[in-house]
């Protein structure tokens, strides 16, 4: 079995206490910036700028209530993207979830910081074998042909 690599570049933020890994990438082809981040179980996506890259009209509500990121308990919609590109791996139909990142992109802001539009989350990093490499700065995916 064939297995193919991309290699992604990662920005390494500083903090205060430590570090955040941003990667840029490209939903439904315009580009977003989203956080690294391998302590959360789903990749999801800020429900105030989901609809720079799809139609807001395409999201499910949904009684179910979301945990993390600071907060405990957030509702949530989901949603179908059509195409996400994390450098030249692309990801069709991705099931994805919805939710308010606002309390993360006031943080940003604070910080002087751009803010992001999602989280990619360990569902992709384990899906694609993902290798984050610290002093090369990139993040390694696989994808089995």
């Amino acid at each position: 079995m064939k297995v193919k690599k991309y290699i992604v570049p990662v920005q390494l933020l500083q903090l205060e206490d430590g570090y955040h890994l941003l990667v840029r990438i490209s939903i439904n082809g315009k580009m977003a910036r989203v956080l690294i981040d391998t302590g959360a179980s789903h990749t999801v996506f800020d429900k105030k700028s989901i609809n720079k890259f799809m139609n807001e009209k395409k999201l499910i509500n949904h009684n179910k209530l979301s945990t993390g990121l600071g907060t405990s308990n957030m509702t949530s919609q989901l949603a179908l993207i059509e195409k996400i590109a994390i450098g030249k791996l692309i990801v069709k139909q991705f099931k994805t979830v919805i939710i308010d990142l606002s309390h993360v992109n006031s943080a940003y802001k604070e910080m002087k910081q751009r803010p992001i539009a999602g989280v990619l989350g360990s569902d992709i990093l384990k899906r694609y074998n993902a290798i984050i490499d610290f002093g090369k700065k990139i993040l390694v995916l696989s994808e089995k042909l």
